[in-house]
């Protein structure tokens, strides 16, 4: 991207609002539910569908099939980050549905994910409610093996334990954190964990929980999202680093993320910065400064005032090329 003039350069924008390509940190494109196997057709109508409401990045934080490498040459698909397979140790996941691991091969499949993916692989760090998570002491050690060699580590976690020993260990992105101690989230910033906490999948389910028949695992399910805006919203008074991932179809959603991070307290300009410029540098590409990649989405109105607006862009540049 250049911000001098260029001769003989076509007018593609002529006023409005310039964001960097939209970010979805959280997204699972390739397949839609645990009887479908991963598809390629699939994975390009996912990618398309966000490449249209300008998402011009995606993470992967797991998948069941490693992203295929056309993914990367083809100029009309979005940039996706990878995080490999799902790394599952036994009871933690649907069986067979990622990598199933054991605890004693866990530290060596991380490896080798975050060394064929992006540099990212994904842990599976608790699962049912009742049960116990991921020991912290392997959870530690799968982040310093990833670690020494230039990789990080992602944690899907949604019981307070697990959240804990996820944070303890040093994993550098926390996936939902439903039931995240607050104490833990100084600890955080400190060391640079960044929040991503998939509110639009659990807000569309909120209601339902709500209406279903009491229980132990609805009172659980209920305690944990009551307390899940107040913890976003005091991670980011504290400077942890919250970003905004759908986990949830159809894709190109990440619009609806940023309402609910408002919703949590975050201003509007953080909202979408962590679905545009925060994301973006967090996963390593820079925004609108001269060098980076001209992916680009215009805007009629200013988003930071209406959101709505974000599935909708007036134009989308991915790659210095418009796609729409």
């Amino acid at each position: 991207m250049r911000s001098e003039p260029v001769p003989g350069a076509d007018l593609v924008v002529d006023g409005g609002w310039l964001l960097p390509g939209l970010v979805d940190v959280h997204t699972h494109p390739g397949t839609e539910d645990l009887d479908a196997p991963f598809s390629d057709d699939v994975l390009r109508r996912h990618l398309s569908d966000h490449r249209d409401a300008g998402v011009l990045l995606v993470r992967t934080p797991g998948s069941a099939a490693p992203i295929p490498g056309w993914v990367d040459e083809d100029p009309d698909m979005p940039r996706v980050h990878s995080a490999g397979r799902w790394l599952a140790t036994p009871g933690r996941f649907f069986p067979g549905f990622g990598r199933d691991v054991s605890e004693a091969g866990l530290v060596h499949a991380a490896v080798e994910e975050a060394k064929t993916s992006s540099g990212w692989c994904k842990v599976i760090a608790d699962w049912k409610y009742d049960e116990p998570p991921l020991p912290r002491e392997i959870l530690a050690a799968v982040v310093r093996a990833v670690h020494a060699i230039g990789g990080r580590v992602a944690a899907h976690c949604q019981t307070a334990d697990g959240s804990r020993n996820a944070v303890e260990a040093g994993v550098d992105s926390l996936e939902h954190g439903m039931h995240l101690d607050p104490a833990l989230i100084d600890l955080m910033a400190d060391q640079g964990t960044a929040f991503v906490p998939t509110l639009s999948v659990f807000g569309a389910e909120a209601d339902r929980w709500r209406a279903a028949e009491p229980s132990a695992r609805r009172d659980w399910w209920l305690a944990g999202w009551e307390g899940m805006l107040p913890n976003i919203r005091a991670a980011q008074e504290a400077g942890v680093t919250v970003l905004a991932g759908t986990d949830s179809f159809p894709c190109g959603t990440v619009a609806s993320e940023v309402e609910w991070l408002v919703r949590a307290g975050l201003s509007a300009e953080a909202a979408l910065g962590a679905a545009s410029w925060t994301a973006r540098a967090w996963l390593g590409l820079p925004g609108l400064v001269d060098g980076g990649p001209a992916d680009l989405v215009a805007y009629d109105t200013d988003p930071t005032l209406n959101a709505s607006m974000l599935p909708h862009p007036s134009r989308i540049i991915l790659r210095g090329r418009v796609v729409a």
